[in-house]
């Protein structure tokens, strides 16, 4: 059985500088502000009208190793059910999932060091994608 990704959920990039960064993406790129955790290093920013999100986080600000790899996370309808899955088939899990405002998250890695998120909307489901609705 495989997992069923039901679309993008955020897309992540560690970054020097939060300051530096935030001038780059709310001016230049005009990009509006979704929220901001300043303790963690954090800013997310809205990209359209959809859930799906830019989030900006300073390298080497835990839980975030320190690496320069972009993170993609996609959706899925239950993200500790599909870390099980994983497990099973044999997938390592970069850490145990832990839990958001939304939901849940794990994430794994390609054979390459490729970071794929996994993440619900258990806690909003109004905010998951239509297809979980109903």
């Amino acid at each position: 059985m495989s997992l069923r990704i039901l679309g993008i959920d955020n897309i992540l990039f560690a970054v020097g500088d939060l300051t530096q960064a935030r001038v780059f993406y709310e001016t230049y790129l005009g990009l509006p502000v979704k929220f901001v955790v300043a303790e963690a290093g954090l800013v997310a920013y809205r990209l359209g009208e959809e859930e799906p999100g830019l989030l900006l986080r300073v390298q080497g600000i835990e839980p975030t190793p320190p690496r320069a790899t972009p993170r993609v996370w996609l959706e899925v309808a239950d993200a500790r059910a599909a870390a099980q899955q994983l497990e099973t088939l044999g997938v390592p899990l970069l850490k145990e999932p832990w839990e958001v405002g939304t939901g849940w998250i794990v994430e794994i890695a390609d054979p390459w060091g490729n970071v794929i998120g996994l993440t619900d909307y258990l806690k909003v489901p109004q905010k998951a994608r239509k297809s979980l609705r109903g």
